[in-house]
């Protein structure tokens, strides 16, 4: 753990070999937590658990004043980044051409399992996504859960360590949080 956090700092000062020697501490993790997420995505997804971690990592390494405070800060920020790829990717299988125009599936069980093992469509991650973005106004701690839980599948005890919480706490606020999301997308 000491090393990432102090080739995070490297990174962080520019030092380029520093990315590469990172790349083989942390990637064996971001590619189980790609996998995760990706085995709840629907049969036939072109978007492969390779490739989200290869994007991510892209994205991670090649955002100018990015800055990591410790391993714990870089996966968080690793999961929000392969939850905007997924969203980047659903929003473009909605468009017309990619068949945007399917009838408008209900959503009320979406939520129902908390390991969400049921496949999710683009739109369906669209108004997660959406909701999310309102939940983290009115509380940005449990917003960072249902992310990390939703969009990368870590389990409560993950969450707790990613955090820095304990695994009591990440339950109540997962609870609420997902009470919380079924009401707002009932309305939706």
């Amino acid at each position: 753990m000491g090393d990432v956090t102090q080739i995070l700092d490297r990174v962080h000062r520019g030092d380029a070999a520093a990315a590469a020697e990172l790349l083989p501490l942390v990637y064996e993790e971001l590619r189980q937590l790609a996998a995760r997420r990706m085995a709840s995505e629907q049969p036939g997804q072109t978007l492969q658990a390779t490739a989200l971690v290869h994007e991510a990592w892209l994205r991670l390494v090649n955002t100018p004043g990015q800055t990591w405070q410790n391993r714990a800060h870089f996966f968080r920020t690793a999961a929000e980044c392969m939850r905007r790829i997924l969203i980047d990717v659903a929003r473009r299988k909605g468009r017309v051409r990619h068949g945007g125009g399917l009838e408008r599936v209900p959503i009320e069980n979406a939520l129902e399992h908390v390991e969400w093992t049921e496949t999710l469509d683009g739109e369906r991650v669209l108004r997660v996504s959406d909701a999310l973005d309102r939940l983290a106004q009115v509380d940005a701690t449990k917003a960072e859960i249902v992310k990390l839980r939703f969009f990368v599948g870590l389990q409560n005890q993950e969450i707790a360590e990613v955090l820095g919480a304990s695994e009591r706490t990440v339950e109540r606020n997962w609870r609420f949080a997902k009470a919380w999301l079924l009401a707002e997308l009932g309305h939706g």
